[in-house]
């Protein structure tokens, strides 16, 4: 089935992914591999579920909180799949060959790059971390970004894949904090 929308990447996107492909090495890679996982729907999903049920017999903004992040996850989660019918965009490893003589491995399906899921995700939860105290926010923006650079390195997404994703995860939770009133200065 053909998507309704193709995408082509920006000049500067094929810039970034011709330097990574002539420059990265197999160990770079590796580390890359790994740590995307961080990202990814599964492992998210599963914390998420996982600070849901620890949540249960906590407080009552503890419990919103917990709601409001396991619905965003689920909601972000779905969401990529959606787009990804919609939109075709070949993934940059099927156009950077020498990349993969380089260590560069084969991501996902051939023309799912628009948008990046991985993003989409970390996009809502750094959303959602603007909520903690600076030096918890400053950590999860950290570590969001270090995941969401693996994308660009394993060459599974252009950098503008990545930045969408960003922006739609971070307005998927945003919207829903309407709907499950996270954030709200409220007494227990």
């Amino acid at each position: 089935m053909m998507a309704l929308f193709r995408i082509r990447p920006t000049q500067a996107d094929i810039e970034i992914a011709e330097r990574i492909s002539d420059h990265t090495n197999p160990e770079v890679e590796q580390i890359a591999k790994v740590l995307t996982w961080g990202a990814d729907e599964h492992v998210v999903c599963a914390l998420a579920a996982g600070w849901w049920l620890y949540c249960r017999h906590r407080s009552a903004r503890h419990r919103t909180d917990s709601n409001h992040i396991l619905l965003t996850t689920v909601a972000v989660t779905l969401l990529p799949h959606l787009l990804k019918s919609i939109f075709d965009q070949k993934r940059p490893d099927r156009l950077m060959l020498r990349g993969h003589l380089r260590g560069v491995p084969f991501s996902g399906k051939p023309l799912d790059a628009f948008p990046s899921g991985h993003a989409i995700h970390v996009g809502a939860l750094a959303s959602a971390a603007t909520k903690l105290p600076p030096a918890q926010r400053n950590l999860a923006w950290s570590i969001g970004a270090g995941l969401v650079l693996t994308r660009i390195v394993l060459l599974a997404h252009w950098t503008s894949d990545v930045i969408a994703g960003l922006a739609i995860g971070a307005a998927v939770e945003r919207l829903l904090r309407r709907w499950t009133g996270f954030g709200l200065s409220r007494r227990e």
